[in-house]
Parts: structure tokens; C-alpha cells; sequence
């Protein structure tokens, strides 16, 4: 607000970034808090005063003023340079904070003279021009009121507290010009406020001078997709709100209306008596012609912006918590987002996941207002919030129906109508997204910015997550559902007529894959910032069993560190769930350069330090303590998993910890995103180590760090050993054995010789001719293709059905090799994409090594990357530590450096591994 200048203001300056951004450049729900010149509003100087006052104080403004308001102009009895006289050190010592010439505050305009009332022992009386009003509002204030401290500290005398809460201060009366008056009483805290306040005092019939404003969270704020420079913009928590009561000031003017007992008659003057020895000063009075008191708003509603042909909708907010193309009065516009537009006729037909497209001039707002506001639009236009409730407007701005019929929401298991956790979309008629009453209206998906458990899409399409059965307040008519449950479940669509009768929407979901009763265990290996209790609920909506929470460090920032204990799996019968649905908390340790490793499922205490090496991942000037390898070796010995995550970047160290042989599995990772499938990249790093015999199993994970992503997008499925119960402990050890797969959707089973993923066969040196059986269905991802791989290149290929496949192949093998089933599908608007792969089955044949040479040049020249960082630019802890790292690089450098040798594999050598031999 411009007329913050003490630590409140600095606190919003927090708020606001600094840099002015074109619309075009923002996410397409974006209302940034930026200070920019709006062809509605006035606009502020660098000091926070309004342009052209000439005393130097604050003009209020926060919005367009009603028409129905007026002021009255008074002269009273003191200057504001003089208030020091009469008025307390403190409330002297901000005279200058005192609101001060033409304005508007709660959509009332105010004119505040250089004279205001003041008010001490003495009565006053002004004289006005004679005015008609149904009803007054008032700015006024108090001085503090001093308790006394004898009383308070003994408990002698009763106490009011620090606000004085309805000790009478005032009468004011109302001079008609028939010679009749009416007297008001003025009580603290009740019509009047003292001019400073402590937190809680609020008046209970007036307010501060300042209507409220919505706020946008940080990452709105800025053109700038990049977190870090994000977080050294502005306030991160205040912001996550979208709101501010904005009510602490310098100096507080409270805004009290009185309604005029008589308004046909027609107001002449005032007269003010004081009832104590406390200061009151009235700065303004204006008067207005409404029916109800305009301080009084109704809740919130939603209509629908239209705007002119070939005019952009612009996001931006000015630092008034205003819009330049709409804007309200008596009353506040909370949100402005592009329409969603979902298709009506084809809802039931379209699949899940779509992204609806997004209109640029049809705008959907939320507000909430006195029935008599009014809406200013560009161009002067008016439109009565009255008339668009009642759907009169011919054009420009249309009523929404309001969600106002309470529903309880249960989404049932088929066949045993049991209430199953789910994630849930619902929208209205015209696109507008319906959540939860617990949940939030607009889902935030940035970094590290979301404590619900909310799923935003891409930032187009909004979910949420509930446990089965959910209240919601929806409209009347045609209601939107969308209800997903996992890779096994059928995704549902549907279309309901909710009526004033409606008390119950129960909507049946139906399992038609039945992976999980052959073995088949989903996980998500990959999960930050989410607390344990709001994991298990994704995750079982997500139809994911095992989700690992990681706890990590990103600076200075910790995360999820106070959730881990090295024993406790939540969801597990022994912590009092069903065991179906499970949260562990492991951690990710990080490098920036060398790399990053997630450690799953350890006992024990925590593997530290979580982070080293420097920023982003640790703070600045930490020292590289500790490599990847060390911390897998660490995580083995006390009971836990290894992954690489988001494989292969960062692209280093990991070299060294597969051929250490200390790494379970290489992680293929969604990043948030439905559509782009399994990263060839990754496919073809992970493919290299395989060609050189390191078997390390595929296994996805999110990485999900905020609402943008869903638990699960990409997943795991492990099969755990016949006859036994699933466990964590179970799944560990499926993640070990490394029969797995990852999946986008499509399910499979792969057995190469009846062996299943992550088998070894042994074969004489004549090799063979091995039979691979595949079994494929799908009920998201339609699938288009699958593919065998061999050694990294695709033996096999044929075009399958959408929904359900199988096969056989017979390949000869005549050397060492692996084979592995992709598939690859693609929703019909979509590339094709890889949606599917397995781990492979390894084939040795006796005498021939896995050994591709190019494959293993460069995975050495990763580890003598990783090696030279050491030896120049990291930052050492000390020549010991440096030392026992270098030697453990050095060594996994030589046993594949060696295993090269043997086979007669020669390469270029770097200066560390040069031979004389190589000369000769």
C-alpha cells in the first residue's frame, strides 16, 4: 500500500518484486503483486505518497471510489503540525503518517482538510453543508489509552487491557437542520480504535482505513522461472496466504459507518463531546445513499469477465491489490484466472489427464462485495454487482452460479462399496475448478510454496487428493468429475445434475488390472516436502504402495528432517494402518557437481552430512566431506537401498558408485510431466553400463517437490517373492533382486526362459536360443508399440493394441548379452512416447565378457571428471579427507580401467592412468 514507510511497509515490501513484467510472460494463473501504472488507478512514488499531495503525507487510495458516496467537507478546530499539543508523545511522533487529502478507503471517497477535529475536554461543533444520507461514515481515531498499571499488577481493579475494549470515549451528535440531533456513543474498540494497536485488538464495528487485498504468492512475482533468484525477491510465507487483512499502520484511521435514524432529513452540522481525557481526532465524514451498511460485505462469489475482441487479459496486480482492466468499489476482487476451456459434450469421452486450452479474454472472478458496488471497468463503465447476480447484464461481466449447496463427495470401491483414497478434479459449468471445502480454491504448484495436497497439471488442470469422501460446496446444474486412482484402476468421467435436493454424489471406481494380486508393488522412489500423513494420502490416491519421503538439505533449508527416525514405516500395521499403503523416510544426499544419491529405507541414524560441497545443494563454503560412493556404502551397511535419481544428471560421480557396485537401481523420473515419458537420455546412460556388465535395476521416481507434480506420475512396480506378505523389507529386497519395471501406464510381465526381470542365466560358450514371453494392458496410456532391446538396440519391434497385448519372441544368443521390453504409447492428441521399460534379464555366456568399449571410455572419463574436480576446484575439508576420497575414485577408475585391459580393450589415456606400454 503506498502509505506504508515503518517495518509494516518494509514487510510488503517483501511482498512486491521490483521489476515490471509483460503479461504474456506469466503462468497462465498468475496475478503478480508488481508495482505498475494502471489505467484505473492512482499511482505511487518511490516514498509511498500519492502523486500531488502537497503536505507530504499519505493519501489513502485503495481502489475506485462508489457513486453513491460523498464527502462532506469540514473545517475543524486544530492544524496537523499542531496535533503535538494535545495528543501523546507516540501518536505526535506519527502525525506525519496521518492520512491526508482526497482519497478513498472500503470504496468510500474521503476528502481529510488540514484541520481535523480533535477532541480532548472540550465539546466541538462544525457547521456542513446541508446533506440528505441514509447513512455517515466516520474517520476517526484515539489516542492510547493508559491503563493503570497498579491495578493491572495487582489484580486490584478490573482490567480492560491495552485496547480499552468499550470504554466510552465520545458522543457525537448529528445536527439537523430542523434543529433535531441524534446522539451516537463512541466506545474503544467498538466505533473507534486507538491509532496504533496491538496484534488481536480489532474494533468490533469499525475498520482500519485500508479495505483488504489479495496477495500473489513469490513465485508470481517475477519474470523469472528460476527459485533461486526467487527467493531473494520477497517474503516467501506472507505470501502463500493470497491475502492481507492490510490493517496495521503508522497511524490507523478507523471507518465506521452510522446509519441515520432520519434520512430525509437533511444534515446541517456535528457536534463532538468528549466523554474522558483521551484525544480523538476525526480526520473525515462522508455520506451515502445505500440500503445497508457499506462497510458489510456478502461472501464470496464468481462471475465471468468477457473482454473486448483482440484485448489481452492482463494479470498483474498493482501494489494496491488491483487490476487495471476490473476493478471494484465497495468491495474486492479476490481472483482473476483465465478460463479453462473444458469440452461439455465430449467430457465423458476424453481422457484422463487432458489439459483443457486456456481462453486470453474470457476471465473468471472471484469477489465478494456490498450488494450496491459496482464494477469499473476500462473505459468508465459501470456494472452493478446487483445486476450481474441477477443475470440482467447484456454483455462484459456474467453471473456465475454460486457453490453454495453443501454435498458430501464419496468415491466407492466397486463390488464392496468401500470409501477409496482417490485424486479428484471437479469443475463447473464454465470451467470454473470446484475444491474441497478444506482445500484450496486456486492450488499453488511452485517450489516449495504448497502445503496441501493438491496436484495442479502442467498449471492448467487442478486436482486434489481426499481419503475417500470429501464436503463440497458445488453449484446448481451440470457438475464435471474426474476420478483417478493409479495405473490399474479405470480412470472416470463424469457428468452430474446437482439439484437444491442433492445431499450425496457417490461415484464407483472399478480395479480391471490385477498387478497388484500377482506381486506387483508400486512405488514412488522419489518424494520431497510432503509431511508423512499428507504422503500416505497421495499415495494411496495415487494407488502407490510405497512412497519415500526424502529428507534433504538445500542451502541452509532442511526439509523433513524432524520426520526421520531410521525405523518407522508409515502405514505399516505396526504404526497402526493397513499395510497397503506405505511412507518411509529415507534422505537424498547431494553434490552439486559429483552428483546426487537417494538413500533408501536405511536404519538407523541419518547418513550425514545430507548436503556438501557447496550451493545449491549445500550452504556456501561447505567443504566436498564426503563422495556418493561413500554415502551407498554407508547406506548397504546400515539395511537400505541405493538409487540415482533423476538419472543420469548431475552426470559425474554416479560413474564411480555403479562400478563400486554399491547402487540398486538407476531412476527414471517424470518431472512432473504426463506427457514426455521415459527420457531416451536416460535410457541410453543407463544402457551403457549395462553393455559393460554393471547390472543396476530401472526404478522411477517424481522427484516431486510441489503441487506441480503428482506421486506416482512415473512409478516403480517390484515384484515381491511368492508367499510373502508385503512389507517394506519385502520391497527392499524386491528393489534388490531387480525384478522391476517402470511405467507411465501401461503394466507388463517379461520372462526371458521363464525367467522374470533381473534374472541371470548362465550358458555354455555355444550360447542358445532363449524364448522372452511379454504380457502388456494399460487403462491410462494408450500404447501404440513395444520393442526388445538387446544390448542397447532394438531387436524386436511390432505395432500393438491400445489397451492389452502379448507375445513371443525366440532370440539367438551367441555372446554375452541383456534384453529388456520398452513400450512406447501416447494419448491422441500426443507424440508417441516411451511409456514402459524393464529391467533386463543378463545372459552370460561362458567366455565372453559384457564389454562395449566406448561405453566404457566414457564412463571412466565421468569418474576422471569426478577426479579432477577433487584435484582443483572443490573446496577440500582437509588433505586426509581429500586423500581418502581421491584413492576411492582412483580405485573404481582401475577396476574398470583393468577389466578394459584384459579383454585387450585400448583407449587414449588421460595423464592419471598413462602406461609406458601404450607407446611401445
Amino acid at each position: 500500500m503506498t502509505y506504508m514507510k515503518n517495518s509494516r511497509r518494509d514487510f510488503l515490501k517483501g511482498l512486491t518484486a521490483t521489476s515490471v513484467l509483460s503479461a504474456t510472460s506469466l503462468p497462465v494463473i498468475a496475478t503478480a503483486a508488481i508495482a505498475t501504472e494502471s489505467v484505473l488507478t492512482k499511482t505511487a512514488n518511490p516514498q509511498g505518497v500519492m502523486a500531488g499531495n502537497k503536505g507530504g503525507r499519505p493519501v489513502l487510495y485503495d481502489g475506485p471510489h462508489s457513486p453513491l458516496f460523498e464527502p462532506i467537507p469540514f473545517v475543524g478546530n486544530m492544524p496537523y503540525p499542531e496535533l503535538g499539543k494535545q495528543v501523546s508523545e507516540k501518536m505526535a511522533g506519527v502525525v506525519d503518517q496521518a492520512p491526508a487529502g482526497e482519497g478513498t478507503a472500503w470504496g468510500v471517497p474521503f476528502q481529510i482538510g488540514e484541520k481535523p477535529v480533535v477532541i480532548k475536554e472540550k465539546a466541538v461543533s462544525v457547521q456542513v453543508t446541508q446533506v440528505k444520507a441514509n447513512w455517515l461514515i466516520f474517520q476517526h481515531t484515539s489516542d492510547l489509552i493508559e491503563q493503570n498499571e497498579e491495578g493491572k499488577q495487582n489484580f486490584k481493579q478490573p482490567y480492560k487491557g491495552s485496547g480499552a475494549l468499550n470504554e466510552e470515549v465520545a458522543d457525537y451528535y448529528i445536527l439537523y437542520s430542523d434543529g433535531s440531533e441524534a446522539r451516537a456513543t463512541i466506545r474503544e474498540r467498538h466505533q473507534i480504535g486507538m491509532f496504533t494497536r496491538r496484534w488481536g485488538e480489532h474494533a468490533a464495528e469499525a475498520i482500519a482505513h485500508h479495505k483488504p487485498r489479495p496477495l500473489t504468492p513469490l513465485h508470481e512475482q517475477i519474470n523469472s522461472g528460476n527459485w533461486n533468484e526467487q527467493a531473494t525477491t520477497g517474503r516467501w510465507g506472507g505470501s502463500q496466504t493470497r491475502t492481507s487483512a492490510n490493517d496495521y499502520f503508522p497511524w490507523i484511521n478507523w471507518i465506521w459507518a452510522w446509519e441515520n435514524p432520519h434520512p430525509k432529513k437533511e444534515i446541517s452540522g456535528f457536534r463532538f463531546e468528549p466523554k474522558n481525557k483521551t484525544s480523538i481526532v476525526i480526520s473525515a465524514i462522508s455520506a451515502g445513499k445505500v440500503n445497508s451498511n457499506p462497510l458489510r460485505w456478502q461472501s464470496r462469489q464468481k462471475a465471468f469477465f468477457t473482454l473486448p475482441d483482440g484485448v489481452k487479459f492482463n494479470p498483474v496486480l498493482d501494489e494496491e491489490g488491483l487490476l487495471s482492466q476490473l476493478q471494484l468499489d465497495l468491495g474486492q476482487v479476490i481472483s482473476a484466472l483465465p478460463r479453462a476451456l473444458y469440452p461439455r459434450k465430449g467430457w465423458t469421452e476424453s481422457y484422463n489427464n487432458k489439459l483443457p486450452d486456456i481462453s486470453e479474454n474470457e476471465i473468471i472472478i472471484e469477489y465478494t462485495a456490498h450488494p450496491e458496488a459496482r464494477f469499473h471497468l476500462n473505459g468508465g463503465t459501470l456494472i452493478p454487482v446487483a445486476e450481474i447476480r441477477s443475470g440482467t447484464v447484456k454483455k462484459g461481466i456474467n453471473v456465475i452460479p454460486p457453490a453454495d449447496r453443501k454435498v458430501k463427495v464419496r468415491i466407492l470401491e466397486k463390488g464392496t462399496g468401500k470409501p477409496v483414497a482417490v485424486r479428484l478434479h471437479v469443475h463447473g459449468e464454465l470451467g470454473e475448478y470446484l475444491a474441497p471445502v478444506d482445500r484450496h480454491r486456486i492450488p499453488n504448484n511452485a517450489w516449495f510454496e504448497d502445503y496441501s495436497v493438491d496436484f495442479v497439471h502442467r498449471g492448467r488442470h487442478s486436482c486434489t487428493y481426499i481419503s475417500g469422501e470429501t464436503t463440497m460446496k458445488l453449484p446448481l446444474g451440470k457438475v464435471y468429475f474426474e476420478v483417478t486412482k493409479g495405473f490399474e484402476i479405470k480412470p472416470v468421467r463424469k457428468v452430474l445434475s446437482i439439484s437444491e435436493a442433492t445431499e450425496k454424489v457417490e461415484i464407483e471406481i472399478e480395479k480391471v488390472l490385477a498387478w497388484r494380486e500377482k506381486g506387483w508393488i508400486s512405488a514412488d522412489t522419489h518424494v520431497h516436502f510432503l509431511s508423512p500423513g499428507s504422503a500416505l494420502i497421495e499415495g494411496a490416491a495415487e494407488g502407490v504402495n510405497v512412497v519415500n519421503l526424502l529428507a534433504s538439505q538445500w542451502g541452509e533449508l532442511f526439509t523433513n528432517v524432524g520426520d526421520f527416525d531410521g525405523k518407522t514405516t508409515f502405514g505399516s500395521r505396526e504404526a497402526g494402518g493397513d499395510g497397503e499403503y506405505l511412507v518411509r523416510v529415507g534422505t537424498e544426499n547431494r553434490q552439486h557437481v559429483l552428483g546426487h544419491i537417494s538413500l533408501l529405507g536405511y536404519t538407523g541414524d541419518m547418513i550425514n552430512p545430507l548436503t556438501t560441497g557447496g550451493p545449491d545443494e549445500s550452504a556456501l563454503g561447505d567443504p566436498i566431506e564426503i563422495l556418493l560412493t561413500e554415502w551407498a556404502a554407508q547406506c548397504k551397511k546400515q539395511d537400505g537401498v541405493v538409487i540415482l535419481p533423476h538419472f543420469p544428471s548431475p552426470r559425474m560421480e554416479n560413474a564411480a558408485s555403479i562400478v563400486s557396485g554399491n547402487v540398486d537401481g538407476v531412476e527414471m523420473t517424470s518431472w512432473g510431466d504426463f506427457y514426455s515419458g521415459i527420457n531416451p537420455y536416460s535410457l541410453a546412460d543407463w544402457y551403457r553400463y549395462l553393455n559393460c556388465g554393471y547390472f543396476v535395476a530401472a526404478v522411477g521416481g517424481t522427484d516431486k517437490m510441489s503441487a506441480g507434480a503428482a506421486v506416482g506420475a512415473v512409478r516403480t512396480y517390484a515384484r515381491i517373492r511368492k508367499d510373502r506378505e508385503f512389507t517394506f523389507d519385502e520391497w527392499k529386497e524386491a528393489i534388490r533382486n531387480g525384478e522391476t519395471f517402470v511405467s507411465f501406464g501401461p503394466l507388463m510381465n517379461f520372462s526371458v526362459d521363464g525367467k522374470p526381470m533381473g534374472s541371470r542365466i548362465e550358458m555354455s560358450k555355444r550360447g542358445g536360443t532363449v524364448d522372452i514371453s511379454w504380457e502388456l494392458a494399460s487403462v491410462t496410456v494408450p500404447m501404440s508399440r513395444v520393442e526388445l532391446i538387446v544390448n542397447g538396440e532394438v531387436k524386436e519391434s511390432m505395432e500393438i493394441s491400445p489397451w492389452k497385448a502379448s507375445g513371443n519372441w525366440s532370440v539367438k544368443v551367441k555372446k554375452s548379452s541383456w534384453v529388456a521390453l520398452l513400450v512406447r504409447g501416447h494419448y491422441p492428441d500426443k507424440p508417441e512416447i516411451i511409456t514402459a521399460h524393464s529391467s533386463p534379464v543378463m545372459m552370460q555366456v561362458e567366455g565372453s565378457q559384457m564389454m562395449a568399449a566406448a561405453d566404457a571410455v566414457t564412463i571412466l572419463e565421468q569418474i576422471e571428471g569426478a577426479m579432477a574436480y577433487l584435484d582443483t576446484i572443490g573446496t577440500r575439508a582437509d588433505e586426509k579427507t581429500y586423500k581418502r576420497m581421491r584413492l576411492l575414485l582412483e580405485s573404481a577408475h582401475r577396476s574398470l580401467h583393468n577389466r578394459m585391459h584384459q579383454k585387450g580393450q585400448y583407449h587414449r589415456h588421460s595423464p592419471l592412468d598413462d602406461h609406458p606400454e601404450h607407446h611401445t
